[in-house]
């Protein structure tokens, strides 16, 4: 599969591909382009717009776009959905402050941002933190069922 988004990822164009590779196709490809073309680049390359304006997996009835994946391929296991309402905080700036996690994923997703401002080297260094964010969250979902 191919996947287009906006180029200069943060943190919803971070989650939705570390979403995609770990629970959807793990052999996936990316493309990262200026929001002016994404229509026109997906409809060249047949590939799936994320996290852009007016795309179906996009920002949606107060769902970030990583919701809006789990949504549609309808994932539904107790971590990811926990992982779901901290991207949800860190991504819609108007609820930072609903998940008390969500401040520290934005700060982290700036700073990588800095470090990496390649696209693709910013995902290949940030998936690390999602999997151990992940693997927290499943931990967390773990307890709350005890």
């Amino acid at each position: 599969m191919l996947w287009i988004t906006r180029s200069h990822v943060h943190v919803d164009r971070v989650a939705c591909p570390w979403l995609i590779t770990r629970f959807i196709d793990n052999e996936t490809e990316f493309l990262f382009v200026p929001s002016s073309q994404i229509e026109q680049v997906s409809k060249e390359t047949g590939a799936i717009p994320f996290d852009a304006p007016g795309v179906e997996l996009g920002h949606h009835e107060n769902r970030c776009s990583f919701e809006s994946i789990i949504l549609k391929y309808g994932l539904k296991e107790p971590g990811l959905l926990r992982l779901a309402k901290i991207v949800h905080s860190a991504d819609v700036s108007e609820d930072i402050d609903k998940d008390p996690i969500a401040r520290g994923l934005e700060a982290i997703a700036s700073g990588y941002s800095l470090r990496f401002p390649e696209d693709e080297e910013n995902l290949e260094h940030q998936f690390e933190v999602y999997d151990g964010l992940y693997a927290w969250c499943r931990l967390q979902a773990a307890a709350e069922k005890k």
